[in-house]
């Protein structure tokens, strides 16, 4: 949905647009769904930059969290490409696609741990570290001091609205699941909400992350080096 909407605003505004894509796990990325995107995308102008990652899927089925593998793999694969191809980076805008059902998610994720997981002094470790990833996912703006910024246009979304929004538009998408998409808290509570016909508002989910969360503030984020936020945040 924001490469449509991406898209349309560039032509309307006159700046220019790249869409870049990396193809992993292997397993979802055919060579038949990126013809088909390729298609679609071609006919609106967009050229999709099909990135090989390294890695096979059977790294991925051999780990006993195969997420971590492939979201090691797609930020190595980024940062390189940012650092081989960017030349003036005041005039770069990342657009990332996070939803409002994923800050939601990661709402239920911190209040869990917080409540009921353990004490062990890894365990509290690897939980902060992974409160400072998502946490920043809940600004759609930031603005790097470096002169970059990174936008996520979906962040107000209901990710059923996307996805009708996708069908209404008869814009295609991945159609082959991730084999481990169960791995992912966040995609089983997505079944639930769509069980529950649960609808969010940002403003409100904002408010109780920033109040019972104690979400950094977005200043933390826009001073951090390009180099510490694309290897161990983004």
């Amino acid at each position: 949905m924001s490469m449509d909407l991406v898209s349309r605003a560039s032509g309307e505004f006159g700046f220019s647009f790249e869409a870049h894509a990396g193809a992993y796990p292997v397993h979802r990325y055919t060579d038949q769904e990126k013809e088909k995107l390729d298609t679609f995308w071609e006919k609106r102008g967009v050229e999709i930059h099909w990135h090989t990652i390294v890695e096979t899927d059977a790294e991925l089925e051999k780990a006993s969290n195969p997420c971590l593998i492939c979201q090691k793999a797609r930020k190595d694969m980024l940062h390189t490409m940012l650092s081989e191809s960017v030349k003036d980076w005041e005039s770069l805008v990342i657009i990332a696609n996070y939803t409002l059902w994923d800050i939601v998610s990661y709402s239920v994720e911190q209040v869990l741990g917080s409540i009921f997981s353990s004490r062990e002094r890894k365990r509290a470790d690897t939980k902060e570290t992974r409160f400072v990833e998502t946490a920043q996912r809940f600004y759609p703006v930031l603005k790097m001091k470096e002169g970059y910024m990174v936008f996520r246009p979906l962040l107000r979304y209901n990710r059923d609205d996307i996805v009708r929004a996708l069908e209404r538009k008869n814009i295609p998408i991945l159609s082959t699941p991730c084999q481990y998409k169960d791995f992912r808290p966040k995609r089983l509570l997505e079944g639930y909400y769509e069980k529950m016909g649960a609808r969010f508002d940002y403003d409100r989910v904002l408010e109780f992350a920033k109040k019972s969360l104690n979400l950094p503030d977005i200043s933390s984020y826009e001073a951090t080096d390009k180099e510490a936020y694309f290897k161990k945040i983004f």
